[in-house]
């Protein structure tokens, strides 16, 4: 299928995890795809070599999404390369888990500037630049829906991002932009699993309906029909991809 023929995506932290997926699930509808990194270069390669081995054009750029000149560079670049941008995926984030009487001041920064500056200032690039009927989608995360010690941070990051997706689509849905939030629940990534018990990746594969972790194409499938035009009357959602567990 090509539902996302012509239309070029660009996929923020998108060199492993859910991020790749997403880019590999949008290439596979047609679309042309930026996988965008910030460190992990070679692996960043190699989901666009994957991609191209399928006729489907894909570039990597690197760009750190919590430097707005860094966002400046990574739309120029972007349209450099495919003319325009039509979809964009704000994957990028940082999760590190600690109670917040015990989070410091560089722990606080570090999840503030990429989960929700990296997210506003993709948003303010995007609002003169995304192509008329385009679309966006954030990943935010189901802990803003439960209530998880040592989350404090990382969901308050998230739930920001949420109130900031609603907002914007509000002010951009004049051009026929749709904005939306999709909420992973825990998924079966390298990120997620390291360091964690058996007992413990147990407990929250059990905490859905389906008793099992999510899996990285569970959430690009709906990161797809988001950005294709039946998605259009969707927008200013927040939309939970995590088997019911809340």
């Amino acid at each position: 299928m090509n539902t996302l023929k012509d239309k070029v995506a660009i996929v923020t932290g998108a060199s492993k995890g859910i991020g790749a997926e997403i880019a590999t699930a949008l290439a596979a509808q047609g679309a042309r795809v930026v996988v965008n990194y910030a460190n992990s270069k070679s692996l960043a390669e190699k989901v666009a070599k994957k991609i191209n081995a399928n006729d489907t054009k894909a570039v990597c750029i690197k760009a750190d999404v919590s430097q707005k000149e860094a966002v400046k560079y990574l739309f120029n670049e972007t349209i450099k390369h495919f003319g325009k941008v039509d979809v964009l995926v704000n994957n990028a984030g940082v999760m590190v888990n600690t109670l917040i009487q015990d989070t410091t001041d560089e722990i606080f920064e570090k999840q503030l500037n990429i989960n929700l500056k990296g997210v506003f200032y993709t948003l303010r690039e995007a609002s003169t630049r995304l192509a008329d009927n385009g679309s966006i989608i954030n990943i935010s995360s189901t802990v803003t829906r439960t209530i998880f010690p040592t989350y404090g941070v990382y969901s308050a990051t998230k739930a920001a991002v949420q109130q900031l997706s609603r907002v914007f689509a509000k002010e951009v849905g004049k051009r026929g932009i749709n904005v939306n939030c999709v909420l992973p629940g825990p998924t079966a990534t390298d990120l997620f699993l390291e360091g964690k018990s058996e007992e413990v990746i147990t407990q929250l594969a059990n905490s859905n309906a389906f008793k099992r972790l999510g899996l990285p194409s569970d959430i690009a499938h709906i990161v797809v029909f988001l950005a294709t035009n039946e998605a259009k009357w969707i927008t200013g959602q927040n939309i939970g991809v995590n088997g019911g567990m809340a």
